[in-house]
């Protein structure tokens, strides 16, 4: 079983862990960036004092000759003293000048010149060595590196600074936003939880994300089908408590008659009338249970499936022909190999309320013709009969439930040819109405989509 998990939640601490995570990365560029420009301009700082250290021992030695190490006059300033020694050596590898602090021995023993490191009582130092234009002098200056780290530190300790002022901001406003647009998540919610079952008005979209509008439609359309639904069943229910009522009404006037017959001739009579009644309200009874499971989740419960048309018409012709014999009618029939997609159960349900219909209003000694034959890309059954017909502009009318014409001559639930089309256009099939065998009476014709892939194998 799923956990619940809530989408407010999940989306703040995402924004928060990638605000969080893109600050941290580039504050960690920054860093690094800071401290490389930092050690480019202490080295560049290094060498300019290194140079004009230079000129000024240049100058220095040619006015006093000084033969022997001497440390230079300094001032009181410990901060220069700590973070820069120097020392001024001559091409004969003696030292003339140092400052206070600064070792008898070179910064950088093989006097290379340029920027190197040295390790000097267990400290890191940055050294740089450059001669004079005569090759005379050399100076050689040492920085150590703890003054750059402590810049650095200074500049990290002031990005994490700005960070613990900034970061609850912008969590404060991520907060805000995400809140913001789920109050708005929240009146569409409180919009449907408001509904009654009998309110099923659409959900206004106004102040709601486009984003959430796909949702917002899909529930409307829902509103609409469930409005859809529940107006069909409430007529229903009403037209079939009205259809119930007219046999319910005959089985009792039977019975009464039955209760006052004089004689048993009398009462056999009436018995027969009452067994009418009885098979006219059970067949109704019938109908309105098949016409219940089709609605409305048809497709769901039924998969459609590869069939031979011509082979399901086949085996129930023995039993239709017996039907129509029993009414004094011919039934023949013209079958054709038609693959096609279908529910066999209820495809022999469709085929049944139209044999039925065919053989209920066609006169005795009438002919009922079936067909199956493939034109046009589509499986055409076709039922056609001798009888009265329907005339063409009422020919839509008779697909609505329990509407009968009122000349029809013969009782019926007014269902057959609704549950038809019901099926019909669950297969994806058209069903038409037609003149029947030679101009007169009815014909009704389904036309089923051909697996036509597959048709070449029945060839």
């Amino acid at each position: 079983m799923r956990q619940n998990w809530s989408l407010r939640r999940t989306l703040l601490a995402l924004m928060l862990v990638l605000t969080m995570s893109v600050w941290a990365f580039s504050a960690v560029i920054v860093y690094v960036d800071a401290d490389h420009e930092s050690h480019e301009l202490f080295d560049q700082s290094l060498a300019e004092t290194a140079h004009l250290l230079l000129t000024l021992a240049d100058h220095e030695v040619i006015e006093r000759m000084a033969m022997s190490p001497e440390a230079l006059a300094e001032s009181d300033n410990q901060t220069i003293a700590q973070y820069l020694k120097f020392q001024v050596w001559n091409d004969k590898g003696r030292m003339l000048y140092k400052n206070k602090g600064a070792p008898d021995t070179p910064f950088a023993p093989d006097a290379k010149p340029g920027f190197g490191w040295r390790t000097l009582d267990g400290q890191h130092w940055r050294t740089y060595v450059a001669w004079d234009s005569n090759q005379h002098l050399q100076i050689q200056v040492a920085e150590p590196s703890s003054h750059r780290k402590e810049i650095s530190w200074r500049f990290a300790y002031k990005l994490l600074l700005f960070a613990l002022l900034i970061l609850p901001l912008m969590a404060a406003g991520i907060w805000w936003a995400v809140n913001r647009v789920f109050r708005a998540l929240q009146e569409s919610a409180n919009q449907v939880s408001q509904r009654t079952p009998n309110d099923l008005q659409e959900v206004s979209l106004d102040g709601a994300p486009n984003e959430v509008h796909p949702l917002l439609h899909a529930i409307n359309r829902l509103f609409e089908r469930v409005s859809r639904t529940l107006e069909h069943e409430q007529r229903f229910t009403a037209d079939a408590a009205h259809e119930l009522r007219t046999p319910l009404a005959a089985i009792k006037t039977n019975l009464q008659v039955i209760q006052r017959a004089r004689n048993d001739a009398e009462r056999a009579e009436f018995i027969v009338g009452l067994g009418v009644s009885v098979d006219r309200a059970t067949r109704l009874v019938e109908q309105l249970m098949t016409l219940a499971r089709l609605d409305p989740q048809y497709e769901a419960n039924h998969a459609l499936e590869k069939r031979d048309l011509s082979v399901l018409l086949a085996a129930q012709l023995p039993v239709l022909r017996e039907q129509a014999g029993k009414q004094q009618l011919q039934l023949d029939a013209t079958l054709e190999p038609a693959l096609c997609l279908v529910h066999q159960a209820s495809f022999l349900i469709l085929l049944r309320n139209l044999i039925d219909n065919a053989l209920r209003y066609t006169p005795a000694g009438g002919r009922v013709h079936l067909s199956c034959q493939i034109r046009q890309q589509q499986v055409c059954l076709s039922i056609a009969d001798s009888g009265p017909g329907i005339p063409v502009e009422m020919r839509m009318r008779v697909f609505d439930r329990f509407f009968r014409l009122s000349d029809a001559g013969k009782s019926g639930s007014g269902l057959g040819l609704s549950i038809a089309k019901r099926i019909a256009e669950a297969h994806h099939a058209t069903i038409e109405l037609a003149d029947g065998i030679d101009g007169a009476g009815l014909a009704v014709q389904i036309c089923f989509p051909l697996c036509q892939a597959d048709q070449k194998e029945l060839a």
